[in-house]
């Protein structure tokens, strides 16, 4: 009977721990959670072949920079990102709604600006700064991967409440490489988080 129960609460045990947590927080590259309003760039988990980070930039007819694109470069930074939830808590949460936006953007760009949906390439919605009319509304996510692959996936959810889309990349006749809201998982980017600057250790905070 002892051995029965023992073995039941172990069971227990083994399935609630690989329960994912709907409350996890999403953490960068040093391991730190994601601050609320905190700046990051955001780079590919397999950079070879994979491009870089993120920036904004004119393609098509646009005569301001208001495409979302990844570089091309697997060594660029890119711009960094500025994560916001509504939210009042301190680190961003897996699967909480958010505001992606550039730490700085064009003086063309509305503002304040920030990342958008756009109905634009085939049937894909870019990624696009404030500018454009044709706006989906809705929000954005993060969603993690299961620990032994590692990294993140951005999702675009529309407040229409229809089908969350991940956040991935269409090239363009120029070899542009667009962000853009698509349903495949296998395209979607495999992205992690790299604060812009190093976190002071607590003592030295605190002594600041």
């Amino acid at each position: 009977m002892k051995f029965t129960t023992f073995f039941s609460l172990f069971l227990l045990c083994a399935f609630t721990w690989n329960l994912p947590s709907a409350s996890a927080d999403v953490v960068d590259t040093d391991g730190n959670p994601l601050e609320n309003s905190g700046t990051y760039f955001v780079r590919p988990v397999i950079i070879t072949g994979n491009g870089g980070g993120v920036e904004f930039a004119a393609t098509g007819n646009e005569t301001c920079p208001l495409s979302v694109i990844q570089v091309s470069s697997p060594f660029a930074n890119g711009i960094p990102i500025l994560i916001l939830s509504p939210e009042e808590k301190l680190y961003i949460e897996e699967g909480s709604l958010v505001d992606i936006g550039f730490s700085f953007v064009p003086l063309c760009s509305p503002y304040p600006s920030k990342w958008t949906a756009v109905k634009g390439l085939g049937d894909k919605l870019s990624i696009k700064l404030n500018g454009y009319d044709n706006i989906v509304a809705g929000k954005f996510t993060i969603k993690g991967r299961p620990p032994i692959i590692g990294g993140y996936r951005i999702l675009f959810c529309p407040d229409d409440e229809s089908s969350c889309g991940y956040v991935g990349i269409q090239f363009d006749d120029k070899r542009n490489r667009h962000l853009v809201v698509t349903q495949s998982q296998e395209s979607a980017l495999w992205i992690r988080f790299q604060r812009t600057a190093p976190a002071l250790p607590a003592t030295a905070t605190a002594s600041a």
